[in-house]
Order: structure tokens, then C-alpha cells, then sequence
């Protein structure tokens, strides 16, 4: 083993510093090359006039304005197949938020780096104000009516929609997704066409935990070895951050920072966070041959209109998102676009620019013409929320903005003129009926031209899935069996105030609370399944297990056969150790749904606790079907393998575990172990040392004992195994008798 393999590095861990107030960089260096500064002002008369003359446009402009601190630089549009491709999305923000579009209070330096450097595209638009539907039309190009995915955990992107990835990787690109979010886990789909696809959040757990969030350090650490991985191939990675997402809690010093302003603490945390991604970018020589997107994928409400958080209504607030392109050399700086664009344009965009042509599945446009100059004209925008009706039995809007104006179909249908009313207060749709109705058939054709019949990709959430996504803000609370017209979003106010007073108790951690408020909205939903899901779970957060459990068969007796409450149920029979209730449970789960992840593993986890690992072999490789980077489920599967014996399949997949996480002792452990079952002890030894190198355990050093004796090699044996009986917390007593037995004799080998 060589010094440089024990030496091995552990983990970089960011420590944010307190944010400086200056606007140009994060701890005293720019993250990102300032080529705005080089150029020449148009002005001959000097940099300080031109300086006076934007602080005073600044002023006068206020609020919205744009910080542009040059004129933008003529270069022309230079197109590259071999650029390599960073989307950084950032989930839940605010185009109002980042200094770039004008926040003065805000302290986002390395967005305002990237704005300043590259194209900023000041009237963007999401298609749909959630995360998974908002990310598919990112990701294909598509309307949501076109990929058929309209919300959080409901729907899976359908395997023939083409991705961007795809795309890229058909082109010799090698491709990775970092993300930091259950809404946007494989199993909906979007992996397809990367070749890594990182979504562990709690990767030794096995289930995703309930607040499936990881912080953007933790996104930013994982895709460190990826980038360090790259040779000279191109690539496309998607790194997603999920920071300003309620509850807001940023981490020291921006939570002190921020006290008042959360929100605006979460952007800055992470917008440092992009400025050590752009410092990696750099210090790989890539910056120059780099295109660098960053969009929001929604907004966030505040409380306008009734609404906090997102997903309810298509007000702005939500709707409008940032946009920049960055791409030295190949695009221009301190390019600013006032056109309505949509993120659907994005894929496009970069299409263009690689010179790969556009399939014919894309509704959006390259919007090269606009950062030439050549096109000015607001793109029409179609826009959509089926939040609504699906999570809460309401209506669903859908709605376009063509021109200065914005219409909303509702059972209250909306009309805003945002140029008169950017802030959506007047409602003219009954003085407008002409300027309505012609926006009313540009949303009716284009339907038509998207929809495709039978092309719905919408399974049923499982109870773990729903409840993780709870945690988010995205609640099932409709009631299946409503009948009559649904009503709209905007007379159920009060209602919607209630959820949220239940969430904000959650978050708080007062269960109490929330589950009196559960009891409440159960009154008023009676044959819906989450309002029997949301009680128990408020009551098992109490450790009320068996008023959870009759909670649960209660919503049973009243809806039978829901996927919803028999898999919460079967969960909670397996955390209260009912382990047959459990599985009959999860077999009736699976006959609904048989890619069910949730019963899938803990069918597989009640199968080894009773002794049958074939059947759990069965399980474990279903499982692994659907989520393949599963790190728990793949320990689990090698483990199960390497119990029948099958040693050379339960090696494979530990290697594979080891060169995916080269920091994991235990799977080097297990490697090794493995290895001297078949009688390698060459092979065991090497790695069984590798695992002590990365943290000692007492199991690592007997099997390294043993592979020694196997070897001949009896004083590194006597070495292991001193170093094992001097701390055997843990070990079966067995063990540790033969130990210290084996270690006498072997002492008395060396004499």
C-alpha cells in the first residue's frame, strides 16, 4: 500500500465566512473572472463619469433596476461542440432577491459575477410554480401539458421524452446530476441519461428520511470527485441546490446575518456555495470553454395574495425566475434581455450553441437571436399549477401571458395588465372580455397542439413519499371523491391559512399542535387518505404508535385499498417492530403499485430478519431496479449475496460500492471480508488494511488477523489482533473468546 493511498484526504468541508458587504467578491477574492472590467467605456471621458452616470440611472430607476455596469460588449456569438455544459438550478428563488436584478439589501456576489460577465435575462418565466414538473420542462424543453408531468411525486417522466442529457450524451458528453431534494429523486424520472445521478441524501438510511433536503455544501462536496474524475472529454453536469425553501434556516454566520431576513440568508449561504463551484471551474482551467446557466426553476410567495410558499396560485411572485448565460469568449458580457422568456427555452439555447439540432418535442426556442439583438419580442408564455386540485381538491389554474398580459382560467377567471399593474392587484378580466378571449384561444390551441391523449405518466404517491414531500410543502389534502365543480383556490383562503399554521407547527416541532389542527381538516376531508396520513403521522411524531395505527385503519375502513394508508401503515407496523403486519401489509401495497420503493425495501429488510434471503435477494433487486445508486440498498444486496455464498456476484458490487465511495471503511470492510470467504487472502488483506486506514473498527482488525494467519505472516496477525482485543465493544462474545485464545497461540508461534 502506498504513502499516498494512506494518506488519504478526507472530505472538504466548507466553513462560509461571514459575508463581506463588499458586492465584488466572497472573502476578498472574485469567484469568477471580471472581463467588465477590462473593457473600455464608450465615454472618452473617463471610467468615473461613466461610473457617476450608472450609480445616478441606479437611483432614478430604484428597486427594479438592473445593476449593468458596462455597456455590453459587441462580440459575436461564437458556437462550440465541444463547450461543456454547467446548469446550476436554484429551487424556490426569487428573481427579486439577487442584486444582479436589483435587491439592494442583497448580498449574492458571485450571481451578480455571473450576471455582470454574461447574459441576464430580466423577465423570465417558470412554466409551472413547483419543482419536479418545473425541472422535466428544464430538462426536455417541454410544456408540462407535452411531458405530462404536473406535480411533485405524482408523476414519473415517461422514458421516451428526450433530455438534455440525453442529448449530450449521445454526443460523446459525459454526464452528472448533483441534487438536493426528494422532488427531484430518480425515481421521477429525471436521471435518465446521466451516468451519475447523485440523490443520497441520508445514503446509509434505509428510506429517505422525511426531510429529504441536503444543505448546498453537501451538494457542493459530492460533486467534488466528479469534476476531479474529468479527463479531456466534454461533459454536462446539473448541480441543484434546494437551499431557500421553507422552513428558511441558514446556516452560521448568514442565519445571525440574515435574523431578519431568513429567506435572503438562505440566497446568500448559497450563493457562496456557487462561488466555490465557480473557484473549482477555475482552478480546472475550464472557466474558458464552459457554458454556465443558472435559472430558478419557481418563485416563493410571501404572503402576497394569501399564499406563502408556492405551487397555489401563478401570481409573479412565483412565476418570475433568474436567468444568466455565462460562456467566456462564446457569448457576451453585461448582456442584459427585457424579453419574456421561459426555462423552457433553455435547452434549445444550448443546443444552438453546441450546433446540435433541435428534436421536434421541443416547444421552446434558442434564444441566440435575443443575446444577438436580433429578435426583441416577448415570448407568449403558457403556465400552469395542478397543485390545487391534486393536493388539495380545488380547482387547478391554467393560464398564458402574450403580450402585456396575463390570463388565468379559474371558476373566478383572472385577467392583469402587468405593464399597468406589475404587481397583479386589479383583476379586469370583466372590462377586458375582448383582450381575455383572445388569450382564451391562444391557450385552448396551444392545449391541443401539446396534449397527447393517454399519455398521462401519474401513479400513486406512496405514504413515505407523501409524507417526505409534506415536509416541503407539497400536501395531498384532496378529497377523491368530490364530486360537482371545484373551487377556486381564491375563496378557499381561510382554509389555505389553516395548512399552513399546521405546517409552520410541524416545522416547529409542536405536533401537538398540528395534529389538532389535522384533527380539524380530517372533519372537513373525510374520504381523503392524507388527512388520515397527516393525523398519524403528527401523532407518531408524539410516539402515539397505536393511536397512529388506528388512525390509519379508521382511513381504511374509510377508503379501502388505498396505496396511500396501506403503506404508512405497513411503515409504521415496521418501526413498531410488527414485523408480519408489516409484510402482509406491504404485500398488499405492492399488488397496487409493485414499484413501490418503500415496500419494496422493507419487504426485503423483513425477508433477512427472518431468514430468507432468497426472497430477499428478490426484493433488494426490484428495488435496485428502479433506484440503482441506492448506496443502502446496494450494502444490503451484497450482503444478502455474500450470506448464499454467491461470493463472485457479492464482490462485484462491493467494488463497484468502493470506487463510488472511497471514503466508506465499512465498504472496503465488507470487501475484504468477502474476499477471504473465497479464500483471496491476498486480496482481503489489501482491502481489510484499506478499511483500518479509513477508520479502525474491531471487526476490520480480527478479519485482518485472520487473513495475516491465512498468509503466514503471524507477527502482523499477533499485531490485528492485539490491536482487536484491546477494544471489542460490539463484537459477539464468541469472537472475542476465540480471539484471545487464537492470540496466545500464536504468540507462542513467534517465540
Amino acid at each position: 500500500m502506498s504513502k499516498k493511498k494512506r494518506s488519504r484526504k478526507k472530505k472538504q468541508q466548507i466553513r462560509p465566512p461571514r459575508p463581506s458587504p463588499a458586492p465584488e467578491a466572497v472573502a476578498g477574492r472574485p469567484q469568477i473572472k471580471d472581463k467588465a472590467a477590462k473593457l473600455e467605456p464608450a465615454d472618452k471621458k473617463g471610467p468615473r463619469k461613466l461610473r457617476i452616470v450608472l450609480v445616478a440611472l441606479i437611483i432614478v430607476i430604484g428597486a427594479a433596476a438592473l445593476v449593468v455596469l458596462v455597456r455590453p460588449r459587441r462580440v459575436p456569438i461564437t458556437r462550440d461542440s465541444r463547450l461543456n455544459v454547467l446548469l446550476i438550478t436554484l429551487d424556490t428563488t426569487r428573481a427579486d432577491r439577487i442584486g444582479a436584478y436589483g435587491y439592494a439589501k442583497a448580498r449574492t456576489p458571485n450571481l451578480d459575477a455571473i450576471a455582470r460577465n454574461g447574459v441576464l435575462f430580466s423577465n423570465a418565466y417558470c412554466q409551472v410554480p413547483l419543482t419536479l414538473p418545473s425541472h422535466c420542462s428544464i430538462m426536455t424543453g417541454a410544456l408540462p401539458i407535452s411531458h405530462v408531468v404536473h406535480n411533485n411525486g405524482t408523476y414519473t417522466l415517461a422514458a421516451d421524452k428526450v433530455s438534455l442529457a440525453e442529448l449530450l450524451k449521445g454526443q460523446g458528453y459525459k454526464t452528472a446530476a448533483f441534487v438536493s431534494s426528494f422532488s427531484v429523486d430518480s425515481r421521477f424520472g429525471l436521471d435518465q441519461g446521466f451516468d451519475v445521478y447523485d440523490d443520497n441524501f441520508q445514503e446509509n438510511l434505509p428510506f429517505k428520511a422525511l426531510n429529504s433536503e441536503r444543505k448546498a455544501e453537501q451538494v457542493y462536496t459530492a460533486c467534488l470527485p466528479w469534476f476531479d474524475r474529468l479527463k479531456d472529454e466534454p461533459f454536462f453536469c446539473w448541480v441543484h441546490f434546494f437551499d431557500p425553501h421553507l422552513p428558511y434556516n441558514p446556516p452560521s454566520p448568514y442565519r445571525e446575518d440574515f435574523k431578519d431576513r431568513l429567506y435572503d440568508g438562505e440566497v446568500a449561504y448559497m450563493d457562496y456555495i456557487i462561488g466555490e463551484l465557480m473557484r473549482k471551474i477555475q482552478d480546472k482551467n475550464l472557466l474558458g470553454r464552459t457554458l454556465i446557466i443558472v435559472a430558478g426553476d419557481h418563485g416563493e410567495a410571501f404572503g402576497e395574495k394569501g399564499e406563502a410558499g408556492h405551487g397555489m396560485f401563478l401570481y409573479d411572485m412565483a412565476m418570475k425566475v433568474p436567468l444568466l448565460f455565462y460562456a467566456e469568449n462564446h457569448l457576451p458580457a453585461s448582456s442584459l434581455i427585457p424579453a419574456r422568456v421561459r426555462l423552457i427555452d433553455i435547452l434549445p439555447t444550448v443546443l444552438d450553441l453546441l450546433n446540435i439540432p433541435t428534436p421536434e418535442s421541443v416547444q421552446g426556442t434558442s434564444l441566440i437571436p435575443y443575446i444577438q439583438k436580433k429578435k426583441k419580442s416577448n415570448l407568449d408564455s403558457y403556465i400552469e399549477t395542478y397543485y390545487p386540485k391534486e393536493n388539495y381538491g380545488w380547482s387547478p389554474l391554467v393560464g398564458m401571458i402574450a403580450g402585456d398580459w396575463k390570463y388565468v382560467r379559474a371558476p373566478k377567471e383572472e385577467l392583469y395588465d402587468l405593464k399597468a399593474d406589475p404587481n397583479e392587484a386589479k383583476n379586469v378580466f370583466a372590462s377586458e372580455k375582448k383582450t381575455a378571449a383572445k388569450l382564451k384561444a391562444g391557450l385552448d390551441g396551444l392545449i391541443k397542439e401539446s396534449v397527447v391523449p393517454g399519455a398521462s405518466a401519474k401513479r400513486t404517491l406512496t405514504a413515505e413519499e407523501q409524507a417526505r414531500l409534506r415536509s416541503l410543502g407539497y400536501v395531498d389534502y384532496s378529497d377523491k371523491t368530490a364530486t360537482g365543480e371545484a373551487p377556486d383556490p381564491k375563496d378557499k383562503l381561510d382554509e389555505l391559512r389553516m395548512i399552513q399554521e399546521a405546517e409552520k407547527a410541524e416545522f416547529e416541532s409542536n405536533y401537538a399542535a398540528a395534529a389538532a389542527l389535522h384533527e380539524k381538516m380530517l372533519t372537513l376531508r373525510p374520504n381523503s387518505a392524507s388527512s388520515y396520513i397527516n393525523l398519524a403521522l403528527a401523532q407518531a411524531r408524539m410516539k402515539n404508535f397505536d393511536l397512529a395505527i388506528q388512525t390509519l385503519r379508521l382511513g381504511l375502513a374509510k377508503i379501502p385499498g388505498s396505496e396511500l394508508l396501506l403503506s404508512r401503515l405497513g411503515y409504521t407496523y415496521l418501526v413498531t417492530q410488527r414485523a408480519q403486519d408489516a409484510s402482509d401489509t406491504m404485500a398488499e401495497v405492492l399488488k397496487i403499485n409493485p414499484r413501490n420503493m418503500d415496500a419494496l425495501t422493507a419487504s426485503a429488510m423483513i425477508m433477512i430478519n427472518q431468514g430468507k434471503k432468497e426472497e430477499a435477494l428478490s426484493f433488494f433487486e426490484r428495488a435496485l431496479a428502479i433506484e440503482p445508486e441506492n448506496k443502502f440498498l446496494r450494502m444490503s444486496y451484497a450482503q444478502a449475496l455474500a450470506d448464499l455464498r454467491k461470493l463472485a456476484e457479492a464482490i462485484a458490487v462491493y467494488t463497484k460500492l468502493t470506487q463510488d465511495y472511497p471514503q466508506d471503511n465499512l465498504a472496503f470492510q465488507f470487501l475484504g471480508i468477502v474476499y477471504a470467504m473465497a479464500g483471496d487472502f491476498d486480496k482481503a488483506a489489501e482491502f481489510l488494511k484499506e478499511a483500518t486506514y479509513l477508520k479502525p473498527t474491531p471487526t476490520a482488525y480480527y478479519f485482518l488477523a485472520m487473513a495475516y494467519k491465512e498468509k503466514g505472516e503471524i507477527a502482523e496477525a499477533v499485531r490485528y489482533l492485539e490491536l482487536y482485543v484491546e477494544d471489542t465493544r460490539g463484537e459477539p462474545e464468541t469472537r472475542v473468546r476465540s480471539a484471545e485464545t487464537g492470540l496466545k497461540y500464536l504468540k507462542t508461534l513467534l517465540k
